[in-house]
């Protein structure tokens, strides 16, 4: 009888248990979330199920296990908007809903044929290159996501890949468009032979090269999310978004300040993790730094480049030091936001 008692009074199990003693019911995103990167869970002897001195066992223990950023626990990192697949789909069909209604509007209205020579030169040469570009970062994104040692931060960047990939995507259908507007102009034709040898781009083309061969899981996120992206996408983004709205390309503008949502939800969760990275030991502050001290110059290099393009626009003077200078304070800006100020 005293066994039925003790058995009648034993606590029911919940299905969050996995979270340990949280004493409260866990989010739908923590639920859907936690602990689900399956490289990365306890008990383990190795990141596969192989021979543990296999290639790919050896792969992660060199380059995640092993990393110099080290954290007590990364599972106790959150997203700060706790992004989860069916949110992050939901918010993108609602971002599609506006794309299609720009690109509608203004292929209708047959806008492109009123862009100056001026500005289409500058839209050849710096924004439908960009898909190159774009793609090696999408890669750096997935690879980080395989890489990352918990499964929130494994969240974070496969978000942040396809939000590239639909960078990649929207750029490319914006240089068809302009293909078919003015097909003498080089739009769709040029752009590799631009990337590959054009003087302007090797700044560039060598930071993002050089970025899908940082193999610790840490400096790829230092290297791309600290340094190379926070840079280029003011670029990219905001400073030729402006350059389109003062030489009458709207839609180009409304392109580009769509996709600047999607940079800024990237740069939120980066700066998340840095600040979560130096809670958990003050000693990764200077892991961190040392790797932006790397990538920083690189990330300067590959803008410096590229302003060249904005500083020829015979319709709006923007000069490259100015050009520089903004993407440098972007940069600053952004790590000042994420616990890593310059000394």
């Amino acid at each position: 009888m005293n066994e039925d008692l003790t058995q009648k009074f034993v606590p029911r199990r919940r299905t969050w248990t996995g979270f340990g003693d949280l004493r409260k019911v866990p989010s739908e995103y923590e639920i859907v979330t936690h602990d689900t990167n399956y490289t990365a869970r306890k008990n383990r002897d190795a990141a596969l199920e192989q021979n543990p001195s296999s290639a790919a066992n050896l792969w992660f223990l060199t380059y995640r296990d092993r990393s110099p950023l080290r954290a007590d626990s990364w599972l106790d990192f959150r997203d700060p908007d706790e992004m989860t697949y069916r949110r992050y789909v939901t918010t993108q069909d609602q971002q599609e809903t506006v794309v299609s209604g720009v690109l509608e509007k203004y292929a209708a209205a047959d806008r492109d044929r009123q862009l100056g020579p001026g500005w289409r030169a500058a839209l050849a040469a710096l924004f439908a290159p960009t898909r190159f570009p774009l793609h090696g970062l999408q890669m750096c994104a997935a690879y980080l996501g395989q890489m990352a040692p918990s499964s929130y931060i494994t969240n974070c960047a496969a978000f942040a890949a396809a939000d590239l990939l639909r960078r990649v995507s929207l750029v490319a259908y914006r240089t068809r468009e302009l293909q078919r507007a003015f097909p003498e102009d080089g739009f769709g034709t040029a752009e590799r032979r631009l990337w590959e040898a054009d003087e302007p781009w090797q700044g560039a083309r060598r930071a993002v090269e050089l970025a899908l061969t940082a193999y610790d899981w840490a400096e790829s996120f230092a290297a791309v999310n600290l340094a190379l992206l926070p840079t280029l996408d003011d670029l990219w983004l905001r400073q030729l978004g402006e350059a389109a709205r003062v030489n009458g390309d709207e839609e180009t503008w409304l392109l580009l300040a769509n996709l600047a949502a999607d940079a800024a939800r990237c740069r939120r969760w980066s700066a998340a993790l840095a600040r979560y990275a130096v809670d958990q030991r003050p000693e990764n502050a200077a892991v961190l730094r040392r790797w932006i001290d790397v990538w920083a110059p690189r990330a300067d290099q590959a803008v410096a480049g590229l302003a060249s393009y904005l500083a020829a626009l015979p319709e709006h003077q923007h000069p490259e030091e100015e050009a520089r200078a903004s993407a440098r304070r972007a940069r600053a800006t952004f790590l000042e936001a994420a616990g890593l100020p310059s000394a």
